[in-house]
């Protein structure tokens, strides 16, 4: 079966004995199979991925799946190609869950291709983690590259933080998903071959149903340096605004490049601001610039918070938080902390809450005014009441805010790319 599952590889062959027994706390992907991954011959990719517990489904299969990947499944679009909504269960093939799943379909004529395609069967193939998006399978058919994901209900962290002009994330929210998505990367960092994401973004964290942060696309992801190596030198790959000045400069790549990634991260968690903006003046187009004076201020860091929060958070915890993204910001690499240290000083701040204020000032509007406030409550969603109140930015800070639907969404491109009725070389 295994053989079946995987010949679309190439042919496999018998497994070499074992140089030592597996350690049942590390991550399954071993150095000896992954000292190069772009050189890795079609046998030892196919024994590698024999291990796993990943579908190789059929283009007829996902076809099903996505209701022929018909537009009122599309999702999203991304530098991978377009994303489509399915469903699957044991109908479509004995045994499997059913389950809601995110099909990411190869655009061949996009900004990834088939390297980033295997970078992310390989890699979210052989490492599970409860903060990494679960890959449940792939399609290898001919011309057709696919991916196959749980489906992540609340979409990305982007959309709520600069998309939903409806609901602020609530400050305990921001919290939940800085912790999660530090301690994927720590878990990434800390594998027996570590591993460096190297697109440490915004619209890569995804949430589910309970917002719980789960890392994505894993196709520009790099092995870290091994024995006595200090950096891997790659091209320099990434998004900016987010990437490491030293890797940007020099092509230098640690795990410190994560980590600066991640600092960048929680200042927008923190401000509700893009790390890069052309529509602001100035030295506030950019995020980390306008921003790192104030971290250290204990007096002046609200000045820079986000007023969608509407000062509903705990000041001890913000200037905590805020120091640890200033040290991951740090210019000189080895200055900044490593990602399990980090996640060390950001989980005890979730417990600390005794000095948020009590609740934000409301007021009701009356006419016209009021109209609108109802109309746009309706819209929101069906969880939201239609005469809800209005804060002072007229934007509502609830427990549970209305997500949107793309699990994988990427907004340099969803704005720009026709939604396909099916990919083109689809029959």
């Amino acid at each position: 079966m295994a053989r079946r599952m995987f010949a679309c590889f190439g042919r496999g062959g018998e497994e070499e004995a074992e140089a030592r027994k597996e350690q049942r706390q590390k991550p399954v992907l071993r150095r000896r199979r992954t000292v190069n991954l772009r050189s890795l011959s079609l046998e030892d990719l196919s024994r590698t991925l024999a291990k796993t517990n990943l579908h190789a489904f059929t283009l007829d299969e996902l076809k099903a799946a996505t209701k022929n990947f018909s537009t009122s499944n599309f999702l999203g679009e991304g530098g991978f190609g377009p994303v489509y909504k399915g469903f699957i269960d044991g109908s479509l093939r004995p045994g499997l869950e059913a389950q809601h799943v995110a099909v990411k379909y190869l655009d061949s004529d996009g900004v990834q291709g088939h390297r980033e395609w295997l970078a992310e069967v390989v890699y979210l193939g052989m490492l599970s983690h409860p903060h990494l998006v679960n890959l449940v399978g792939f399609c290898n058919q001919d011309d057709h590259r696919m991916l196959v994901y749980e489906y992540m209900p609340r979409g990305s962290l982007e959309n709520h933080l600069f998309k939903n002009l409806l609901a602020s994330l609530p400050w305990s929210t921001r919290l939940k998903i800085a912790v999660g998505a530090a301690k994927g990367l720590a878990f990434l960092h800390e594998s027996e071959t570590p591993v460096i994401y190297r697109d440490f973004k915004a619209s890569n964290i995804l949430l589910d149903k309970d917002y719980t942060a789960k890392l994505s696309d894993f196709g520009l992801a790099k092995e870290g340096p091994q024995g006595d190596a200090t950096h891997v030198t790659t091209r320099v790959m990434g998004t900016h605004g987010y990437a490491a000045p030293e890797y940007i400069l020099t092509g230098h790549l640690t795990a410190r490049s994560d980590v600066y990634s991640f600092g960048v991260v929680l200042l927008e968690l923190l401000t509700g601001r893009r790390s890069v903006d052309k529509r602001r003046r100035g030295r506030e187009q950019n995020l980390v610039d306008w921003a790192r004076p104030y971290l250290r201020r204990a007096d002046k860091l609200h000045r820079i918070m986000d007023p969608g929060l509407d000062a509903q958070y705990s000041v001890r915890a913000a200037h905590a938080a805020a120091k640890v993204a200033h040290q991951c910001l740090q210019a000189v690499p080895k200055s900044r902390p490593c990602m399990r240290d980090v996640v060390d000083a950001l989980e005890p701040l979730l417990a600390v809450d005794d000095d948020v204020p009590m609740g934000p000032f409301v007021f009701t509007v009356a006419g016209a005014a009021a109209d609108d406030a109802a109309a746009a409550g309706s819209s929101a969603g069906d969880d939201e009441p239609a005469t809800a109140p209005v804060s002072r930015r007229g934007k509502k800070h609830v427990t549970s805010p209305v997500h949107a639907e793309s699990p994988l969404r990427d907004g340099r491109y969803a704005s720009r790319v026709k939604r396909p009725e099916s990919p083109p070389s689809v029959i």
